[in-house]
């Protein structure tokens, strides 16, 4: 029986969801992550994978910096704190990284549904990894 293929739109979405989980545990301990731009500690499956520069431009979508745990608060209630947000990755990653974010995050980026499966697989592992 041959599988169904999923749309390029499914699997954005699934990979999305592998990623989030990706980034929400890489730095947990025991299971509490911490909000990356207030502090607030809670389990990883309560926050967020907050994005620096928006979802929407592909080329910094599932950059590993550009993406960080955030409670509920701070993304989505406060926007994802976006001037705290860069002076913490300036101070975690070195000067400079939120404007190189910046200037990737406008930079087209065209990723095909072989390299977005691909993505997917390697997420699976590392989240394997993890756990």
């Amino acid at each position: 029986m041959k599988r169904k293929k999923l749309s390029r739109s499914k699997v954005v979405k699934k990979l999305d969801s592998i990623f989030s989980k990706y980034i929400r545990q890489r730095n947990a301990i025991n299971g509490v992550a911490e909000c990356f731009t207030c502090g607030k500690k809670d389990d990883w499956k309560k926050l967020q994978c907050g994005h620096f520069q928006s979802r929407r431009f592909y080329s910094t979508r599932w950059d590993e910096t550009n993406c960080q745990v955030q409670c509920a608060g701070c993304n989505v209630f406060r926007y994802g704190e976006q001037f705290k947000f860069s002076v913490h990755l300036d101070q975690e990653y070195g000067e400079k990284t939120s404007k190189r974010l910046e200037v990737k995050a406008k930079e087209i980026l065209k990723i095909s549904l072989p390299e977005l499966e691909d993505m997917i697989k390697k997420y699976e592992e590392l989240v394997k990894e993890l756990n």
